[in-house]
């Protein structure tokens, strides 16, 4: 081989060299953007993964604490009913972290049972605090319970947070009138 034939092919391999390596940079730059967009989607894909799975080990928490409530109305038992609510309110507890993978009504309807087998267990000092944990997590929100009664005022007549009940103002908050009654006679013979 000569040199003018070395000299040639070096020109050449140069030639076509040089657009090949700018090509593999271009590539090499681009794969580097699109990697960060595929960061962005697997993060995306792994919170939303985070998330399904919390809402999944709150719905089977909440499967467990409402089996334990039908156990406690079926044996009535307030043992049993402090048992539901206890594991009612830790499924309210772990999912606290990232409510918004559960939505907020079955939040809500988990979180009013678990007040509410707290006080037929009898442990009116675990209502009161779950309750209040309610109204701070759900503020101008409510529930109805049986008959269309509303569960924030059932809850405050039942804690005795609620003002005195004469002359009529009791009738319009919307409790059981089985409630009402009881309420009324207690006051009855409290004022005698």
């Amino acid at each position: 081989m000569s040199i003018h034939t070395v000299y040639r092919f070096r020109r050449i391999l140069c030639r076509f060299t040089l657009p090949v390596i700018a090509g593999a940079l271009l590539v090499a730059c681009s794969s580097n953007q699109s990697s960060t967009d595929l960061a962005d989607t697997s993060a995306f894909r792994l919170d939303r993964f985070k998330d399904m799975e919390r809402a999944q080990n709150f719905d089977r928490c909440a499967e467990e604490g409402l089996m334990l409530d039908a156990e406690a109305r079926r044996r009535a038992s307030a043992g049993a009913f402090l048992g539901s609510a206890r594991v009612l309110s830790g499924c309210i507890d772990d999912i606290a972290p990232s409510a918004d993978a559960v939505p907020q009504n079955k939040r809500m309807r988990i979180h009013a049972l678990a007040a509410v087998n707290y006080f037929k267990g009898g442990d009116v000092e675990a209502t009161r605090r779950s309750f209040e944990t309610f109204k701070a997590n759900y503020p101008d929100r409510d529930l109805y319970l049986g008959n269309n009664i509303s569960f924030v005022e059932t809850a405050n007549v039942l804690l005795g947070r609620t003002e005195d009940f004469r002359l009529g103002q009791f009738s319009v908050l919307n409790v059981d009138e089985n409630l009402k009654r009881e309420i009324r006679r207690i006051d009855y013979w409290k004022n005698r």
